[in-house]
């Protein structure tokens, strides 16, 4: 006959082992295997004092935010709910089956303090790109770099209406910890987009929610305040080297590569001979930054002199190197006039010359030709005698797997809009986003094969 749930005889007492429940090749039973926490630990002790009850474990809630971080659970809120109930999640945290679960308002109180003073996310991102390292994976030849476009928490009705901030900013006792922030570090943010050779333009507006933020269109079918998380990527195996937040603007972009080159020069000794990047880190000032420092920049170069509305161009135009002078078609001198504070120099022809010069129709409608020509001339001339080469042709291709990795970031760990505001949340959440990218990839690339994630997620038993 047909039987019914009710009509089974269950046992009184359970045998139940959570570690027989976990199978072998689940993506966390692999990434447990190869996470280090151990030096965090380290360095949060000084962060807690020898009295008291016992804190919440460290550990335990990054790993909690990395199971968040894998599997796309992009709220806290939904990642206490998961963790109670997933099995394998349990596991990973080291909870047991009657461990409890953190509640969410845990995560910020540590994050705001602790977790940031201590820098315990970057340590983490370092011990698993360590461990990256030490599995050979990667290789120092060629890196790669590119910014992705996420949107912060910020609303565009909510701004100011120039880059003036608000009276109200003026007393500390009423503003936000992301209002806070922006005020503590207004010099920085504004140096961060301060590049020799660039002359980088004021926002138009302020968010008032989130002000480090930028306003942009870039990628995007609308106008939003967002920021960028740029990755530096080692194209061996495209794990990630570095990552750093910031505006989403273009100069603060390429400034961010910067400090990620110098950062992995200093911390793992790395520097690669090669960086491909498209055409956005391809001006004179950034170029002949990575030549000065060995570093054969594998870049389309910045070109905007055939941009003159249908008149001669600047390669009509012939270089009297001796004079430091340029020759027009009409053979009438343009000597350098002056130079500007981005690194522009101005090449102006003298306007009795071109009074009555035939020529003059197809040349300006000023009263005299002026060139602008970029202080790097020679190093935009050299980078751009490279893209003909094959080596130039394969870092082209190979920059795809930083897109690769973008894509993977938003489409698959849901990773499109931040949760946390201001640079410092936008720093946690990039910081923790590379490190479960590199995680999966590590254990994929040293022999696992991790389940898709929709498997994964099922709870198990």
């Amino acid at each position: 006959m047909m039987g019914r749930l009710d009509d089974r005889q269950q046992p009184l007492f359970y045998d139940f082992c959570l570690e027989d429940h976990v199978p072998d090749d689940h993506l966390l039973r692999q990434v447990a295997k190869v996470l280090d926490l151990s030096g965090v630990r380290r360095k949060l002790a000084p962060y807690y004092s020898d009295m008291g009850r016992p804190s919440l474990d460290p550990e335990l809630m990054i790993r909690m935010l990395l199971v968040g971080y894998l599997y796309g659970l992009r709220s806290e809120r939904r990642l206490v709910e998961e963790v109670h109930l997933n099995l394998a999640y349990r596991w990973f945290c080291g909870l047991g089956l009657t461990g409890e679960v953190p509640e969410r308002s845990s995560f910020s109180k540590t994050r705001h303090g602790r977790f940031r003073e201590s820098d315990a996310f970057r340590m983490v991102f370092e011990s698993v790109l360590q461990a990256c390292l030490r599995a050979g994976l990667v290789s120092g030849e060629t890196f790669a770099t590119d910014a992705s476009v996420i949107e912060a928490d910020a609303r565009v009705a909510r701004c100011t209406e120039d880059a003036t901030p608000p009276e109200s900013w003026n007393d500390p006792g009423k503003v936000t910890r992301p209002v806070r922030e922006y005020l503590d570090q207004l010099d920085k943010a504004a140096g961060l987009g301060a590049l020799p050779g660039e002359s980088p333009k004021p926002p138009k507006s302020l968010s008032l929610t989130d002000p480090q933020a930028a306003l942009t269109s870039k990628g995007r079918s609308k106008i939003a305040f967002a920021y960028g998380t740029n990755y530096l990527i080692d194209t061996k195996a495209a794990i990630i080297v570095d990552v750093e937040p910031s505006p989403a603007r273009w100069t603060a972009e390429v400034a961010a590569t910067r400090t990620m080159i110098e950062r992995a020069k200093s911390r793992f000794d790395l520097q690669p001979k090669k960086l491909a990047a498209d055409t956005a880190y391809g001006s004179g000032g950034n170029l002949a930054w990575l030549m000065e420092r060995g570093i054969e920049p594998h870049i389309p170069v910045l070109d905007r002199s055939m941009q003159t509305n249908g008149v001669f161009t600047r390669n009509d135009f012939t270089f009297d190197r001796a004079n430091n002078a340029f020759i027009c078609p009409s053979g009438k001198s343009l000597p350098l006039a002056y130079e500007r504070d981005n690194g522009i120099l101005i090449y102006r022809a003298r306007v009795r010359d071109c009074a009555g010069c035939a020529l003059k129709p197809q040349c300006t409608k000023a009263s005299s030709r002026v060139l602008s020509v970029n202080a790097h001339e020679d190093v935009r001339q050299h980078v751009a005698s490279l893209a003909g080469t094959e080596a130039f042709k394969k870092s082209a291709r190979e920059r795809r797997k930083v897109e690769m990795l973008f894509a993977h970031l938003k489409h698959h760990l849901n990773f499109r809009r931040l949760r946390l505001r201001g640079m410092t949340g936008a720093r946690d959440e990039c910081t923790l986003a590379a490190i479960a990218q590199n995680l999966r990839k590590f254990v994929k690339m040293i022999g696992f094969s991790p389940p898709p994630l929709s498997a994964a997620c099922v709870v198990s038993g």
